[in-house]
């Protein structure tokens, strides 16, 4: 049984890593850090977990930097950076999965461009690994970069493609849940302006596509709107392109990159539902190809499979492990 932490974990984000890891069968969790919650059990802004655990939250400064195997950053962007030179400061010689922005750009001038901050530590980009399982693994480093949301759906739907053709134009609408932007609330999670209603924003310019784009043939041009949408969570998003191919081998494209990978589940000539991977570790894909017209379509939850189960695989894999290890009922066995 291998001991994990999690820094920063009163947020949502934190708190399906805290549900994730008190489940895993081969993980202990040993401490979850907040400065806001110091000394209050998990339950004070988790009031889920009651009756689950016997933790109290540790505060940041008292962390005993050399006690764990795997550490969690659930740090906001930004911040993770300076979380994980904090750690390896304190000695810490073991695994990190960091789930910020912050290590997911190999060139820390886009980094610094999308997020308008200087990066902290940026002789640390280099050691980490983008932690897309089904593409990446396994990883030349120890140091996880946790994909966000939207580029995970986004760049498992568009890598057959990738795979497949040198060049394409793609337009991408994406709808994420008001969870998607933090447990921090501000007027566009306010429940009265959210519900009833869908909300464009950083249209054609989305950290998310600067981040898949980095990993896709130069050829590949993908044009992104992400939507805010009317419910708590989970990511439900179209590709739309002029078909690079006829039906029979698009599905062959698809069935050949994740026909093997038991976290990806294909819907050939349709397009998935969001209620049916809400709560799960999946990304849903499937694909229409109508004519000369191919639609893409991807669904998954935001705060599992776009985040804590994500990086759930990653430690998995990191262990050799089965990467659906805790995750689902069957690997438990």
């Amino acid at each position: 049984m291998i001991r994990t932490a999690i820094l920063h974990g009163g947020g949502y984000v934190g708190r399906e890593l805290i549900h994730l890891l008190l489940k895993h069968p081969r993980a202990s969790l040993a401490c979850v850090t907040s400065r806001t919650y110091a000394g209050a059990p998990l339950d004070t802004p988790h009031p889920a977990l009651r009756g689950q655990h016997n933790l109290h939250f540790t505060d940041p400064t008292e962390l005993d930097h050399t006690s764990f195997d795997v550490v969690f950053v659930a740090a906001e962007h930004g911040k993770g950076a300076a979380s994980v030179k904090s750690l390896l400061d304190g000695g810490y010689a073991g695994d990190i999965i960091d789930m910020s922005s912050d290590f997911r750009f190999s060139n820390v001038g886009t980094y610094e461009a999308l997020f308008k901050v200087e990066h902290p530590v940026p002789e640390l980009i280099q050691k980490f690994s983008y932690g897309q399982p089904e593409l990446f693994a396994p990883y030349p480093t120890r140091y996880i970069a946790n994909p966000g949301c939207f580029s995970t759906g986004m760049l498992l739907s568009v890598w057959p493609l990738h795979l497949n053709c040198t060049g394409i134009n793609a337009s991408i609408t994406a709808i994420t849940g008001a969870s998607g932007s933090g447990i921090r609330p501000k007027p566009t999670t306010h429940f009265p302006d959210r519900d009833g209603n869908v909300r464009a924003y950083k249209v054609l310019n989305h950290q998310h596509l600067f981040e898949i784009s980095q990993f896709l043939n130069p050829g590949i041009s993908l044009a992104m709107v992400p939507v805010s949408g009317p419910w708590t969570r989970g990511i439900w998003g179209t590709v739309q392109l002029k078909s690079p191919a006829s039906r029979a081998e698009i599905a062959g494209w698809f069935s050949e990159a994740y026909g093997d990978h038991n976290l990806i589940r294909l819907w050939p000539d349709a397009l998935p539902e969001l209620r049916y991977v809400v709560g799960s570790p999946y990304c849903d894909i499937g694909w229409i190809v109508r004519g000369e017209h191919l639609v893409i379509g991807f669904a998954l939850d935001n705060m599992l499979r776009g985040a804590a189960s994500q990086a759930i695989q990653n430690m998995n894999l990191l262990m050799n492990w089965p990467n659906e290890t805790g995750l689902v009922p069957e690997a438990n066995s």
